[in-house]
Formats: structure tokens, C-alpha cells, sequence
């Protein structure tokens, strides 16, 4: 039996500009189980990113209910709210948001600093992370001392930093090279082999959905197409 941990029901989202109605999402039904690997796909435009806003919880829908772990979140407090996105989901986004003054070790520690994390666990478990996405000897540069391939797996780190069981992540490939690009998409499909993630990638590049089952394709914001994917995935061992 699948295990919904997010679930849309007839969601709707609509923007108010002015005197004009923007209908952005349109009667999106959709559930991420545990233990997924989902591709939400389509153009710019598409609704895809005010989708994964909602599903991560960062907005509401307009009409329409969601679902966290079986609970409607129009019924949680700003508290629990900030709960759910700082400890059961990570955010990878496609402009990295590091903070340029802090070090990597530093932008690493910083999630958990709001959860009252002791100073030298936080320190202890952000090297652990850095190391594990092969940036153990950038632990004190500067983003801005950084390629664009080294700020997204410091923002990997980031996300990770306080062990949540979903990372939606927004076109993480989006402003790299495709050698780079396949090297994040690596290390995301490891996270979700080795450590069981729930994983939500969101992006416009086909190419991505090579490393998931599970395909959603959006376009004007309606879902077209939701399917899993015959044969191997990219990740798979042969």
C-alpha cells in the first residue's frame, strides 16, 4: 500500500494582480509516497514551481486542500509549519541562496542553528556532509571562491544538515554544465539509494527525468501526465 507523506487535493492557485486574476495551478490531484524519486516536468511557465512551493509547504493553495503525513496543513500553526520545513524537508534551489559572507562550513550549520543544535554538533555534522559531497577541503571558502558545481553541493549539505526525510529541489541543475549538472544528479540519486530520501526534483531538462520512476508532466498548470517509467533508471545498478 503506498504511503502518501504529501498529498494535493483539487488544488488550485491563483495570484491577485491588480484587478487580474492569475490562475496559476488548476485542479492539481497528486501524492508523493515515501521513498520516491519524482520528476515533476515542463516549460517555463508551466506552474512547476509554484507547485513544489506547495508541496514543500513554503505557499498555500487557494481552493484545494494538502496533505503533510495525513494531516491537512491549512490546519497548522505558523510554528508547525516552520517545523515541517526546517526539520522533515530540504530545499535545493536553482540559484544555490548561500549566504556570500558566511564560509561553506558555515552556510552548512546555519539550518541547524534553529533547532538548537550545541555549536560543536553542528560543526561536527556539517564537515560530515561537506565531506560526503567531496568538499572536504573547501570547508572554509566562500561562496564567492566557488564554482557553481562546489555552491550546489554546499547547498546539498545544506539541505541535509538537519536529516530530513524529503528534498524537493528546483531546478538543481539548472545553471550548470552538463558535466556538473550530471555529477548533482548523482549525488541526489545516491541520497535516495543509500539513504532512503524521498526525493521531488523539479525542472525543465528531459534529460533529468532519465534518473527517476516516476514521471509528472505539467503544462498551463495542469498535470497531462503522471506515470512510472519501464526499464532501468540511470542510477540503477546493471
Amino acid at each position: 500500500m503506498a504511503n502518501p507523506v504529501i498529498k494535493l487535493d483539487n488544488v488550485w492557485r491563483i495570484f491577485q494582480l491588480g484587478e487580474v486574476e492569475l490562475t496559476v495551478l488548476k485542479g492539481i490531484n497528486l501524492q508523493v509516497n515515501a521513498g520516491d524519486f519524482m520528476t515533476i516536468m515542463g516549460s517555463s511557465g508551466s506552474g512547476k514551481s509554484t507547485l513544489m512551493y506547495i508541496l514543500g509547504s513554503l505557499d498555500m493553495p487557494t481552493k484545494g486542500k494538502v496533505f503533510f503525513e495525513g494531516k491537512d496543513v491549512s490546519s497548522f500553526s505558523p510554528d508547525e509549519l516552520s517545523e515541517i520545513r526546517g526539520k522533515k524537508i530540504g530545499f535545493v534551489f536553482q540559484q544555490f541562496n548561500l549566504l556570500h559572507n558566511l564560509t561553506a562550513l558555515e552556510n552548512v550549520m546555519l539550518p541547524m542553528v534553529f533547532q538548537g543544535v550545541s555549536e560543536e554538533k553542528r560543526k561536527e555534522r556539517a564537515e560530515e556532509l561537506l565531506v560526503s559531497v567531496n568538499l572536504g577541503n573547501r570547508l572554509n571558502h566562500r561562496p564567492g571562491e566557488l564554482s557553481g558545481g562546489e555552491q550546489q553541493r554546499i547547498a546539498i549539505a545544506r539541505a541535509l544538515s538537519n536529516d530530513p526525510d524529503i528534498i524537493i529541489a528546483d531546478e538543481p541543475t539548472g545553471n550548470l554544465d552538463s558535466t556538473t549538472g550530471k555529477t548533482i544528479m548523482e549525488i541526489l540519486t545516491k541520497l535516495h539509494q543509500d539513504k532512503n530520501k524521498t526525493m521531488v526534483v523539479v525542472t525543465h531538462d528531459p534529460k533529468i527525468a532519465n534518473y527517476s520512476k516516476n514521471i509528472v508532466n505539467i503544462k498551463d498548470g495542469q498535470i497531462i501526465h503522471n506515470h512510472l517509467r519501464a526499464g532501468k533508471v540511470l542510477w540503477e545498478k546493471q
